[in-house]
């Protein structure tokens, strides 16, 4: 079974309790062992929810969360293709960031965001809102 990389939305959806959190939650707990975060996701999610003043979910996310998740990250060497990627699939930096990581560790991308529907031919997504 392919590893799995959680976009920052899946986990923004429960967080900031959201119309799908318990999909996402289900999601979460199914796959457990097979789940990634970016780095980038993981600050994003930071800056989101401190920007917000919702530290205590921030600390709760790190402890609870945070343990039963791999983080990924790109190497130094890697960067160049988050900007090729974002101007070939008329991406932003997070979904470039994104595709990026999953097309060098092979993992799949399950994600709310419809804007990755433009790089599945080049890496697995998966949409997890049922109205693709």
């Amino acid at each position: 079974m392919r590893n799995l990389l959680i976009d920052t939305n899946i986990f923004l959806e429960i967080l900031l309790d959201q119309e799908k959190k318990e999909q996402c939650k289900i999601f979460l707990q199914e796959n457990n062992g097979l789940l990634y975060i970016s780095d980038f996701s993981l600050h994003s999610i930071g800056v989101i929810l401190l920007r917000n003043n919702k530290e205590d979910i921030f600390s709760k996310f790190t402890n609870d969360v945070l343990p039963g998740i791999s983080i990924a990250s790109l190497s130094r060497e890697k960067y160049n293709g988050v900007a090729k990627i974002a101007s070939k699939y008329n991406l932003d930096f997070d979904d470039s960031y994104q595709t990026c990581i999953s097309m060098n560790e092979g993992f799949e991308i399950i994600t709310l965001d419809k804007d990755f529907k433009r790089v599945e031919g080049l890496t697995g997504v998966r949409f997890l809102d049922k109205k693709k």
